[in-house]
């Protein structure tokens, strides 16, 4: 694969940044943290054509938007929600993304389906019933938020059910710790702080884009 070489790239420099930010060494986060995307669309942009390479190149530059905004979220509020919703917009890009990829297996395991569907659920009460009474104004946004990922973890579920292996996999779990990720944050900004936020933030995030990236490239590899 062309872009194997752009991966390890990602793979060296999120190990290096997340040590950095692991033993909490200041001023590297505002250089660091905005290369990190643009390698792996960089990965992207020069992998073999497939039909649905635009929308993942949208979803990570959505994604990469709302890592520069949330670099300033200590300046304001605003900062904060406009970062939310360039997420909010590029995990709306990777349902999209998901639902555009090809079915190449048929799932007959309803009891499967439907633990996960459960499963999805449970998590979406679970966070909502804990960090609503927290939220103050900004409960609408957060909800909405909260739905759309939800969302996401489930299309990405569906569609792993059905997909190649083993990219269905790699899809699914990139999902499962993006969501990690944005519940870990949540957790961390809403309900109390917890010890190295900021690590596993970023630790779950660079792994679930290097995952969703990785999935969708073998999904559509044409080896």
């Amino acid at each position: 694969m062309q872009s194997s070489l752009l991966f390890k790239t990602y793979i060296g420099f999120t190990i290096i940044y997340l040590g950095i930010l692991f033993l909490n060494i200041e001023g590297f986060d505002f250089y660091m943290k905005p290369v990190l995307l643009p390698i792996l669309l960089g990965a992207v942009v020069i992998s073999e054509n497939f039909p649905s390479q635009k929308i993942l190149l949208t979803a990570l530059t959505f994604s990469w938007i709302g890592d520069i905004i949330l670099l300033f979220s200590d300046k304001g509020e605003l900062y904060f929600i406009f970062g939310l919703v360039a997420f909010l917009i590029s995990h709306l890009v990777y349902i999209v993304l998901f639902s555009k990829q090809q079915n190449t297996r048929i799932n007959d395991n309803k009891a499967v389906f439907l633990i996960g569907i459960l499963a999805i659920l449970a998590y979406f009460v679970f966070m909502i019933d804990t960090l609503f009474p927290k939220l103050g104004p900004l409960k609408i946004p957060v909800l909405v938020y909260a739905v759309v990922i939800t969302t996401m973890l489930y299309f990405a579920f569906k569609g792993s059910l059905k997909w190649a292996i083993p990219a269905n996999n790699y899809i699914l779990i990139g999902a499962i710790v993006f969501v990690s990720s944005d519940s870990i944050l949540a957790f961390n900004k809403f309900y109390a702080p917890i010890a190295h936020a900021s690590f596993y933030i970023m630790a779950t995030y660079c792994m679930a884009q290097y995952l969703i990236v990785a999935g969708i490239l073998k999904l559509n590899s044409k080896i």
